[in-house]
Parts: C-alpha cells; sequence; structure tokens
C-alpha cells in the first residue's frame, strides 16, 4: 500500500494522533525509502503510540519486541523446540540413522519464531515494534545490523532467511543510554518533545471527551507549569496528563482548585522527591497558575 504525505497525515488524524509535520515526515520519509523509524523522547509522548498506529493505517499485524537488559538473539530471533526435538529422536532412533536424525530435528517444523522472526516471515507486510532498545546492551545492537540494512537473518542450522515483505520497522528509545552511530545510520530519526499548551489541550479534548474546555485549559497550564518550573526527577508526560484529565472528569470537575489539584496529585507526580518537591510549591500556587490559562 502506498501513501502520500497527506494521506498519512489524515490517517493519523483519523486514529486521534494529534501531531504536527514534525513527527508526520520523519514517518513518511521512513515508509517512503523503507527504512526504521528510530523514535526518542520522554517516556510516555506517544513513540510506541506511533507503531499502534501505523498498524491501524495499514491494517496489518503488530508485532511487538518488548527489550529489557540481558536480552539476547534466542529469545528475539528464534528458539528451538527441545522438548519436540527429543521427543522426535526417542521415536525416530531405532528407524532412521543419526544424520537423517540431526537434519530432520533442525527443520522450520521443530522452531519456535521469535518477533524478529516472525516479522521476517509473515506473508503481509507486518508493523515491528522494537519497544526501548536503550535498555539492551550494544552487542545485541550490533545483532540487529543486518536485519535492519537488509531486513534478513542468519540461521546457523538453515542457513539466511529473508523478509518475504519488508516489515515496517518503528525503534523506541527513552535514552537511558547512548545508542551506537551503527543503528543511528540504519534509521530515520525522529525525537518527539514534550507538547506545548495549545497541543495538549488539543490532546486532552481528542482523547477525553467528557471533559470540559475551560478544565482541559487548567489541565494542560499546570502540567506545563510543573515541567518548567520544578526540578522534578519524572517529568509528567502526555498518558499522566490524561490520566489526571480522565480523573478529573470522571469527578465531574469543572475547574482546578487547591484541594482538587491536592487530591489528585499523584496522577501526575510519581516519585517521593517529586511530592515533597511540590509539596513547597503548594496545590494553591499551582492552581493559581492554571487560572491563569482562562
Amino acid at each position: 500500500m502506498e501513501i502520500t504525505k497527506e494521506k498519512l497525515e489524515a490517517a493519523f488524524k483519523e486514529e486521534d494522533y494529534i501531531c504536527g509535520e514534525e513527527i508526520i515526515i520523519p514517518t513518511y520519509l521512513a515508509l517512503n525509502l523503507e527504512k526504521p523509524l528510530l523514535i526518542t523522547g520522554e517516556p510516555g509522548v506517544g513513540k510506541t503510540e506511533i507503531a499502534k498506529v501505523l498498524s491501524k493505517v495499514f491494517d496489518t499485524e503488530l508485532i511487538r519486541l518488548q527489550c529489557y537488559e540481558g536480552l539476547d538473539e534466542n529469545k528475539a530471533l528464534y528458539e528451538w523446540n527441545y522438548q519436540k526435538q527429543l521427543i522426535s529422536i526417542q521415536i525416530n532412533k531405532d528407524n532412521k540413522s543419526e544424520d537423517m536424525i540431526e537434519e530432520n530435528i533442525f527443520s522450520e517444523d521443530y522452531l519456535l519464531q521469535r518477533p524478529l522472526l516472525k516479522a521476517i516471515k509473515r506473508g503481509k507486510r507486518p508493523v515491528l515494534l522494537i519497544d526501548e532498545i536503550d535498555k539492551t546492551d550494544e552487542e545485541f545492537e550490533a545483532f540487529l545490523f543486518e536485519l535492519l540494512s537488509d531486513f534478513q537473518v542468519s540461521i546457523p542450522e538453515l542457513g539466511t532467511v529473508k523478509a518475504n515483505k519488508r516489515p515496517i520497522v518503528v525503534l523506541t528509545s527513552n535514552a537511558n543510554r547512548e545508542l551506537s552511530d551503527g543503528l543511528k545510520r540504519r534509521c530515520v530519526f525522529l525525537y518527539i518533545d514534550l507538547p506545548s499548551v495549545e497541543k495538549e489541550v488539543e490532546i486532552i479534548r481528542t482523547k477525553v471527551t467528557n471533559i470540559g474546555e475551560e478544565l482541559s485549559k487548567q489541565i494542560a497550564a499546570a502540567i506545563s507549569y510543573l515541567r518548567t518550573n520544578l526540578e522534578l526527577k519524572k517529568l509528567p508526560s502526555i498518558s499522566e496528563t490524561l490520566d489526571w484529565a480522565r480523573a478529573l472528569a470522571g469527578l465531574d470537575a469543572d475547574r482546578l482548585s487547591p484541594e482538587l489539584i491536592h487530591r489528585t496529585r499523584t496522577l501526575f507526580l510519581k516519585t517521593k522527591d517529586d511530592l515533597d518537591n511540590f509539596e513547597e510549591l503548594g496545590a494553591k500556587k499551582l492552581s493559581q497558575e492554571a487560572l491563569k490559562s482562562d
């Protein structure tokens, strides 16, 4: 399926993903050039959501590899079904030679496909999400180079497996460590910043349909003030803004008050240090700053 920049922009809007050309253009270029899209930014700004939106736009499967420390190629690419292999050996040991048994048990029938191999072998072009790549080590990054450059992988027992259709690849990073130049060179880069007050109001109004415009503006202004005026360990993300907005709408609030802010502060503050820091500012002060948006 070919797609123009205008159609991609319309599709993102239809899926309620609020963004401008700073996101649309790199995403379009990655699709057009058939290169992976590497998205970085603060947690909760909508990086993973782009992969989900693309799977809906192209009406295709989303295959997700959730990265973590210690992830290796066996967990990401494939594993042999050792239990099935042992059973086959026991059944055939009297009827077949050792060479025939070995050839049989190292066939695709005994292969357990993990996300990377699944994405390569799909008949219909899937979206492959490699989420939080910065949690892995440089050795795993280097392992990915063959996949990201040529969309093929090498399995010693079977040889080289090439993609039937090049998957749409999205990698995300929270910048917990610097990624290698080799990985960056293979990707189209996209950095997603925290939104402006105006954009965050639009996001709130799109995602939380039962909330008033006045309260939306106050929430966005309050969150913006927290991000720029407090030394927080964990800045409130868009997802936390939406959690707060949904909670306030569920409480039938129509405007922020010091009491309401104090009661719901743990929806946007996630560490003890940040809570203590917020107490010094005070809910009353934040309420005053939010009301300036009116």
